[in-house]
């Protein structure tokens, strides 16, 4: 489950705290300033790309680059240029791409860089491909049948061609000339190219082809998804109702059947690549440099991720087996490295929890064998790049509450990348020697900013221009105050922030705990918090704001992240009962009668759970979007961490199912939800509206018709903060 997270902020000090209304948080220019999405560097390093939101419409996003050497970042490309004012046209299959990148604006909502020479990127509008070189010229349209949507489109090595999926089917098209398609099944349940629902959702893999090194062959999944259950949606809008079919793997239902191929561009021809039946997910795939291709893969269970070969002429050869007795999780860690050679071949740079807490290993390809790179005191986040005899990547600082960048030789000595500072929060993409890096950075009451590293650091870091946010985000937005809670068993420590009412009345306040309690997710940081406006609005209704992390969530050890094996709703529930009651000790002015919770996706289902309990320190909820029984969520992710179901009997799926629990509720809660849900469906909610209904329990309930997981869009937004307005304000009030 891609969670959303709410970032939060303390404002300052009364004396000085600047009005701040809901109309203005969701109005334009952005109070953040324009912060881009997905900022990349050039696979040579000359230029930087992003995709920035409109100055005349922050939800239309554009396409923008500047040369890495200097100069202002200017504007290659728009939807309103190119669609020459025509409306923008999506399928119901791209709408559901989108959500799966959680991507609510249009316009150019995605592109890449075309070949590794730095000239040209590609990226699809409205059903069509465009190529944009960057020589000044207007976009090249690439493909004239927009009825028929282009997806992931992709450049060769060269550039000279480009792969994408029409109508389910691979095509290959050069670009100065047709395109032929390479696979050809008409099938309406089989797709070639594409990431299924489970891959895309739940396993962090968006692609479904990759060119090979040569650009003679293309590595292409095929999903049969004809065993898959078809989930009817009723997307209700406020003058129709549209009935949408999407198929949908609940818990212990069958998923898509995804097999690999590696297919030969110049006739078409399919070489299977086989994986044992215990295979259940493929949740990588790729090619080493020598032309070898490779898969990773899960079982069912996911306690088992494994990288196996296809070696031309010989049987497929498994190199790494990580095994985990609750579960592994998937990574993008993989990468050779030229410069160290093991065995004969280049080293193969890996991540593992074996150690307790995630680390990067070298593991040789002949043999098999393993050793520890980094011996970080916490956890390594991801890998950066690796290239120049330098490995770059990212890793929790500040018990998990800051990120910072490292870079190691391929001896494992470590040290910090130019720029490390206390309390901050720093990623970075690179080109494709590793040799410069972008790097983002972004602190509390700092949004996000790029600047130009040189990874062997022997040039100035080059800040990159960007629109500056506006004034009124810095009156609005000083220090949290840290706090020092225990989880339930006394002893592990939590993450907390507690941000003080600010309304000037004396007394004790009514108080807002924010906590997500779903595995991977971190609220509590130091990095920027893209919802500060609003609350430091409701901290001028006169509420506090305690965030926490409970245990299970992400970013920390093992230990802590394991705290979900085979039950939802109880550790989180009793950190979260632990520290809401903490909190009128640790700040003085938390009235302990009036603390209500807000919480979105799992954090809509802690918020339901938290009021359906005789023992609840809550006095009020708000749950948006929550899973409601988790035989209705999909088998990645529900079985990761519940196991199968067994029909529904196994019992992590009886003790967290909320229907069975809604006699129990006894003070206000509030549900929402959007009727197009395509990840948490709305039956969730349905379920629970009747189990409520039958146990004669009064709550309220707001319904979002048409709208999708993340409730987007300016009017939607604005009106779901005045209902939580109006529900805190009625429920907490003094």
């Amino acid at each position: 489950m891609k969670s959303l997270f709410l970032s939060l902020a303390l404002a300052g000090s009364v004396a000085h705290a600047a009005d701040i209304s809901l109309e203005r948080i969701t109005s334009d220019p952005p109070l953040q300033g324009s912060v881009p999405r997905q900022a990349e560097i050039s696979p040579g390093g000359g230029w930087v790309s992003m995709l920035r939101p409109s100055a005349q419409d922050s939800e239309q996003l554009e396409l923008w680059g500047q040369p890495s050497a200097g100069g202002a970042p200017r504007l290659l490309a728009s939807a309103a240029q190119l669609l020459g004012g025509q409306q923008q046209k999506l399928s119901e299959a791209e709408k559901m791409a989108l959500e799966r990148k959680r991507i609510t604006q249009g316009g150019i909502t995605s592109y890449r860089w075309c070949g590794d020479a730095d000239q040209a990127l590609v990226f699809p509008l409205s059903g069509d491909l465009y190529l944009l070189r960057l020589d000044g010229q207007p976009a090249l349209r690439l493909t004239s049948d927009p009825d028929q949507p282009k997806q992931d489109p992709v450049c060769s090595p060269d550039g000279r061609s480009i792969a994408y999926v029409k109508g389910g089917n691979l095509w290959v098209q050069p670009l100065d000339g047709g395109p032929r398609a390479l696979t050809n099944e008409k099938a309406d349940a089989v797709s070639h190219g594409l990431a299924e629902f489970i891959a895309a959702e739940e396993l962090g893999r968006q692609r479904g082809f990759w060119w090979s090194p040569d650009g003679k062959r293309i590595l292409a999944m095929r999903v049969d998804e004809s065993g898959v259950p078809l989930k009817t949606r009723a997307q209700i809008f406020a003058d129709h109702t549209a009935m949408t079919e999407q198929r949908y793997p609940s818990a212990g239902e069958n998923n898509a059947k995804v097999t690999a191929f590696a297919i030969d561009v110049a006739d078409g021809r399919a070489t299977a690549l086989p994986l044992p039946p215990e295979a259940e997910y493929i949740v990588r795939a790729g090619w080493f440099a020598d032309g070898t291709p490779w898969l990773q893969w899960m079982r069912r269970d996911q306690t088992q991720l494994a990288l196996t070969e296809f070696a031309a002429g010989k049987p497929p050869r498994q190199l790494i087996d990580e095994r985990d007795a609750a579960w592994v999780d998937t990574h993008d860690d993989l990468a050779e490295l030229k410069g160290l050679q093991l065995s004969g071949k280049p080293a193969l740079l890996w991540s593992s929890e074996r150690s307790g807490r995630k680390q990067l290993l070298l593991v040789d390809r002949v043999s098999g064998a393993r050793h520890a790179l980094t011996r970080q005191d916490e956890a390594v986040a991801h890998l950066v790049c690796a290239g120049g005899g330098r490995i770059v990547f990212a890793g929790a600082v500040d018990r998990a509450r800051g990120q910072e960048l490292f870079i190691s030789d391929l001896q494992g000595h470590v040290h910090p990348l130019e720029g490390s500072a206390p309390r901050q929060w720093r990623d970075a993409s690179a080109d494709r020697a590793c040799g410069r890096l972008l790097v983002t950075r972004s602190a509390w009451g700092a949004p996000p900013r790029l600047a130009l590293l040189d990874a062997a650091g022997q040039a100035a870091p080059i800040e990159l221009p960007a629109d500056p946010p506006q004034p009124l985000l810095a009156e609005i937005t000083p220090q949290p105050q840290v706090l020092d809670i225990k989880a339930a068993d006394g002893i592990t420590p939590l993450n907390a922030f507690f941000l003080a009412p600010l309304d000037g009345r004396p007394g004790r306040h009514a108080t807002l705990v924010l906590a997500y309690g779903g595995p991977t997710g971190a609220t509590v940081s130091w990095a920027w918090p893209r919802d500060t406006a609003l609350m430091a609005h409701w901290q001028r209704l006169g509420f506090g704001i305690l965030m926490l992390d409970t245990r299970g969530m992400g970013h920390r050890d093992r230990g802590f992240t394991r705290a979900h094996y085979r039950a939802f709703g109880k550790v989180e529930v009793a950190d979260l009962f632990a520290a809401t009651r903490q909190l009128p000790h640790l700040v003085d002015n938390v009235d302990p009668q009036r603390i209500g919770f807000w919480g979105w996706s799992y954090g809509g289902f802690l918020a339901a759970r938290a009021m359906l309990d005789a023992d609840t320190p809550f006095a009020a909820a708000a749950g948006v979007a929550p899973p409601t029984d988790w035989m209705l969520y999909d088998t990645a992710y529900t079985e990761r961490y519940l196991g199968l179901p067994e029909g529904g009997k196994a019992a992590p799926y009886r003790d967290s199912n909320l229907i069975a629990r809604a006699g129990l509720l006894a003070k206000p809660l509030l549900l929402v939800h959007g009727t197009a849900d395509d990840n948490v469906l709305f039956d969730n909610s349905l379920q629970l509206i009747q189990a409520l209904q039958d146990e004669g329990k009064a709550f309220e309930l707001m319904i979002y018709p048409g709208k999708a997981h993340g409730i987007a869009g300016r009017k939607a937004r604005l009106h779901l903060y005045r209902t939580l307005d109006s529900f805190f304000t009625r429920t907490l009030k003094p």
